[in-house]
């Protein structure tokens, strides 16, 4: 499918506006702009923000028949449009914003996104969520809300220890309300989610009966990041075709 860029959409939450990039297909041909509608996924980024891997990485998801936002996860503490770079000084930044930032305030950032996707006039209001990293947290936190049909989860960070903000991260506690199916995806050389975090997210689920896959690879910490050393692009084009999958299953 080709793909169109909207202009970016400044959704209010409770901590001021979160500026929210939207993809989507073009219209197919002999399809009107009126009735050309698929299916939302809110894409949750690493610490960084909308950098170029992020930005591509929207791109492929629409590209296969959805409607994707992708929110600003600091957009209360940056300005908008920030992006920090893939450097000690902005891993540091990022990392300080991922531990000061209220709970609360992510999921009222959650429930904005999955709103304005579902208002958005190409969207068909069938809902999932992706993310990576601290992305991959914040997608299984939007899997609480219930009208998340399908959640695909990359390599979530603080999952295990319940580490994440500030106010108390009861994520995992809270595992057996979330109502669609999870798709959990790790790499076995990842030193942010050891063998032990892993075991402790994968019982939880299966305790609490969850609907989910299980993908362990051999890959390290953001081997989807098309940029860097540890981009893995074999491991990548499977894990996207997994993705893909998912969501045409589930939301399409």
């Amino acid at each position: 499918m080709l793909l169109t860029e909207d202009p970016p959409l400044d959704l209010p939450t409770p901590t001021g506006p979160m500026r929210t990039y939207v993809y989507r297909p073009l219209p197919a041909q002999g399809t009107t702009a009126a009735t050309a509608r698929y299916p939302g996924v809110v894409l949750f980024s690493e610490i960084y923000q909308r950098t170029g891997p992020i930005h591509r990485m929207a791109q492929l998801v629409a590209g296969h028949g959805f409607v994707v936002a992708v929110p600003e996860i600091f957009h209360d503490l940056e300005a908008p449009g920030s992006v920090l770079a893939y450097d000690k000084a902005g891993t540091d930044r990022g990392n300080a914003c991922k531990l000061g930032k209220p709970i609360a305030a992510y999921d009222a950032d959650a429930r904005a996104a999955l709103d304005g996707l579902a208002a958005h006039p190409h969207c068909t209001g069938r809902l999932g969520a992706v993310g990576v990293c601290i992305g991959g947290h914040l997608a299984f936190r939007a899997a609480l809300q219930p009208d998340v049909r399908a959640t695909a989860c990359f390599y979530a960070t603080d999952l295990h220890q319940g580490s994440l903000g500030s106010g108390g991260d009861d994520s995992l506690a809270r595992a057996g309300d979330i109502r669609g199916e999870l798709m959990m995806v790790w790499g076995r050389q990842d030193p942010h989610i050891p063998d032990d975090g892993r075991a402790r997210i994968q019982a939880r689920l299966v305790a609490t009966q969850r609907v989910f896959t299980w993908h362990e690879l051999n890959a390290q910490h953001a081997f989807l990041r098309d940029e860097g050393p540890r981009y893995d692009p074999a491991l990548a084009v499977a894990a996207y075709a997994e993705l893909v999958n998912l969501f045409t299953r589930t939301l399409a």
